[in-house]
């Protein structure tokens, strides 16, 4: 179905009159935010607001997700909203007067604003009931910042939470000061990246530092290995098929006299693709084993799998696109022409049914996209003016999926 077909053009001055609303519960969460998987008062400040909406909610065993259903007027399929809820573990230095109250904890990737606005969508779909042929799925999830939250709501059935009616489609904002406020950004196809960590621990032999040929130094083999990795990249990884790997840590030593026995280092693959996502992290473990046996060490390599490559698809990315046009002009409406090398654990659901994930542009009016703070910054500040924009997306893009 086109976004004109069923586009409905209340929907914006309706989504701008509950604003208040909406940026109240954004700023409640915005003060008490919390981390991981265990988001009791998140959890229940959702619970709350959506009291009083006609619907069907259950929370997660595993962790404090929210899951609630609203059915329409007449039965048909059954659409997905995704909105994720917890915070970063980062001290907050924006200034703001509704600043983080908690020591170390900040939401600094705006999944406060993606509840609020998630939550305003819910309030205009109740009141469109009779729009509606099927049901709509609000997903609230923990743990989207490298706890797997989505993954875990999948296993616990959130895909079937309708039964004989299984989500067949799925839509997500996520709010970034890289673009202007209110535009809608995405593409088609790989949108951002699968993220793997790997942890390299280079063994030798410890003496002292007056005798390092007596030794078996891992500090300069682990030197070497950071600098044959980006030689691999550089000259194995195809440039039409990216890698990025970059080694963020690495630890040796107790003091300026002692050589070492172990060296220690962790870092991060981004790919976008499956294939070179597995051979990426073949390939770091072999430079990594054999640079550590030319100099007689050996090598303890372990994986740790992040999320999957978020991939659009390509059919809904277009109607994203062309909901975006209608609802808001063709100006709000843009298309990415290179992915973005961060992960998302909304891959998880992309990767069961067709959907897309789309950035919500919120860059304050006095700063530059691409040069203001932006996600996981400790000073980003999120233009609000940007919410009602995405209240009515949520809504438009489930009635596009639900009229009939």
């Amino acid at each position: 179905m086109s976004a004109d077909a069923s586009l409905d053009t209340t929907l914006l001055a309706a989504a701008r009159a509950d604003a208040d609303r909406t940026v109240a519960l954004r700023r409640r969460l915005h003060r008490r935010p919390e981390i991981g998987l265990q988001l009791p008062q998140t959890q229940a400040a959702v619970l709350e607001a959506l009291a009083d909406l006609p619907l069907e909610v259950t929370t997660g065993s595993s962790t404090t997700s929210v899951v609630a259903v609203l059915r329409g007027a007449r039965p048909g399929p059954t659409y997905l909203l995704r909105a994720d809820m917890d915070a970063l573990p980062l001290q907050e230095d924006t200034g703001l007067p509704f600043a983080s109250e908690v020591p170390g904890a900040m939401h600094a990737c705006g999944h406060d604003t993606h509840v609020a606005m998630l939550v305003g969508a819910a309030r205009l779909l109740a009141e469109r009931r009779d729009q509606l042929a099927g049901q709509v799925v609000l997903m609230v999830q923990p743990g989207e910042e490298g706890h797997h939250g989505a993954r875990f709501m999948l296993e616990e059935g959130l895909l079937d939470v309708v039964p004989g009616a299984p989500v067949s489609g799925a839509f997500a904002l996520h709010i970034t000061t890289m673009f202007p406020t209110g535009t809608i950004n995405l593409r088609p196809g790989p949108m951002m990246a699968a993220g793997d960590i790997f942890k390299v621990t280079l063994r030798g032999r410890g003496g002292h530092a007056s005798t390092p040929h007596l030794a078996a130094d891992p500090v300069p083999v682990a030197a070497e290995v950071v600098l044959a990795l980006q030689s691999m990249v550089t000259r194995r990884v195809g440039v039409f098929d990216p890698a990025v790997v970059t080694v963020g840590q690495i630890t040796a030593g107790t003091t300026n006299n002692i050589i070492p026995e172990t060296a220690y280092l962790e870092g991060t693959i981004r790919t976008l693709s499956a294939r070179q996502r597995a051979d990426t992290m073949d390939s770091v473990e072999r430079v990594a084993t054999h640079v550590a046996a030319a100099h007689e060490l050996t090598v303890e390599f372990s994986r740790v799998p992040g999320y999957p490559v978020t991939v659009n698809d390509a059919a809904v990315a277009a109607q994203v696109r062309a909901t975006a046009a209608a609802l808001l002009g063709e100006q709000a409406s843009a298309h990415m022409a290179e992915p973005l090398m961060g992960a998302e654990d909304f891959s998880y659901v992309l990767e069961e049914v067709p959907g897309a994930m789309a950035f919500l542009g919120a860059c304050p009016p006095q700063l530059e996209p691409g040069t203001a703070p932006g996600n996981h910054s400790n000073h980003v500040v999120f233009d609000e003016d940007a919410l009602p924009v995405g209240v009515a997306m949520y809504a438009q893009m489930a009635l596009n999926a639900l009229a009939r």
